[in-house]
């Protein structure tokens, strides 16, 4: 069975290192050999070990109609999406790790899929090397999916692991992770929530059956928490985690965000630390089902990607059953305003009477070594809409709103 891989990359050249060095055991899963026919890269490996299979022309895949499965890790839109498109009207089936393309694009990519009697399959889009995609799709598919909520980034677990272990700063963590290959040269994509934010969109997508654009989930990153914010969770009984969270509303529509929050100890995804990822999925029958381990990586993602192209090569001329429904309602996604939460609010020039004037009772935290000025607490539970008024009244009056983080409920 020939197979095509576009982009040689970490996760690209991990694909083809496993497809190379692993035949025996592959083919006796699949009863099929695997051979990887063609990469497609515009760069020139003269010594790789299979270097006479590179080629920059796309056509050189298309064309070829012996190329039954296309793994595309090139990663991005365009020329992604054009491409992979491309290949599976050419009913060739498409294995990806290319969270943004799936997150965009999938309802589109999927029917297109379906359509010509191909798969389209992504295992590794979300959590790298963690099997969540197909127990989520096949192992729990009796369930009525209520709720996902995960740690879904490991740069940014790595360095608000570092924060409250190490007492170091946003931006000597967030350096060191850069030191140490977790974080990009421009690591936007991780520190502001976006990345994490696509792998919610896509599990959110498979959970309910409608797809969500990354525009409709409202994103926070982890930019604006301190030392201060770490010290007080601590104090709470608790720490501070991005978390990408979204379920099932009573009336049909679905909640959605990105965002740090504040876990107590005794949530199982608190304990989740450095780049770990940890993906919680409840069930109506299964309750609570969790997922844990590395999120990237280049040989875990890319034996999730390979393990994704062995069931291509098994369903060859059949199609497997995954699948969701396009949507562009704007009100399937509810306001995050409407929400009912608690919030941690750190202010300068606040006080218990000033505070509690305009929330009502409050729980008032402390921290060692906290300035006379500063004042934090956690507020009752209400409308996040009207909890923000309230905080915009207490501004007026001249307390200064450091920092908020929603209190999570998992």
């Amino acid at each position: 069975m020939n197979v095509a891989i576009m982009g040689h990359g970490v996760v690209g050249s991990g694909v083809a290192e496993i497809l190379y060095t692993n035949p025996e055991t592959i083919a006796k899963r699949t009863r099929e050999e695997i051979v990887v026919k063609r990469i497609l890269d515009l760069r020139d490996f003269p010594d790789s070990p299979y270097a006479d299979r590179f080629t920059k022309d796309f056509n050189d895949i298309l064309t070829d109609d012996s190329i039954r499965v296309v793994v595309e890790v090139m990663g991005g839109i365009h020329p992604a999406y054009d491409f992979v498109k491309q290949c599976l009207e050419a009913n060739k089936s498409v294995v990806t790790s290319n969270k943004e393309l799936v997150a965009t694009k999938g309802a589109e990519l999927l029917a297109i899929a379906a359509e010509h009697n191909v798969n389209f399959m992504f295992e590794a889009s979300v959590g790298g090397g963690i099997p969540v995609i197909r127990p989520i799709h096949q192992c729990m598919a009796a369930n009525n999916i209520l709720s996902v909520a995960g740690i879904l980034n490991g740069t940014t677990n790595f360095i608000l692991t570092k924060m409250i272990e190490d007492n170091m700063g946003f931006a000597d963590a967030l350096a060191l992770a850069q030191k140490l290959g977790y974080a990009e040269r421009n690591p936007s994509a991780d520190v502001d929530g976006h990345d994490a934010c696509r792998k919610i969109c896509i599990l959110a997508a498979l959970a309910f059956g409608k797809h969500v654009y990354p525009e409709q989930v409202h994103t926070e990153g982890i930019t604006s928490l301190t030392l201060e914010d770490v010290s007080y969770a601590h104090d709470w009984g608790g720490v501070i985690k991005l978390i990408g969270q979204t379920k099932m509303l009573d009336d049909g529509r679905i909640s959605i965000i990105v965002c740090p929050m504040l876990l107590k100890n005794s949530c199982q995804l608190s304990t989740i630390d450095d780049v770990f990822n940890g993906i919680m999925v409840k069930g109506s029958f299964t309750d609570d089902v969790m997922f844990y381990g590395k999120g990237a990586g280049k040989l875990p993602t890319a034996s999730a990607v390979v393990a994704d192209v062995m069931d291509c090569v098994k369903h060859i001329d059949t199609r497997k059953y995954l699948f969701w429904e396009d949507n562009h309602d704007p009100s399937y996604v509810a306001d995050y305003l409407e929400q009912s939460v608690c919030l941690y609010v750190r202010t300068e020039k606040g006080c218990k009477d000033c505070v509690e004037k305009v929330f009502g009772p409050v729980e008032v935290l402390t921290r060692d070594g906290a300035p006379e000025t500063e004042f934090a607490f956690i507020t009752p539970r209400m409308v996040e809409k009207d909890a923000r008024a309230k905080l915009q009244t207490l501004e007026e009056q001249g307390v200064e709103v450091k920092t908020t983080v929603r209190v999570g409920e998992i």
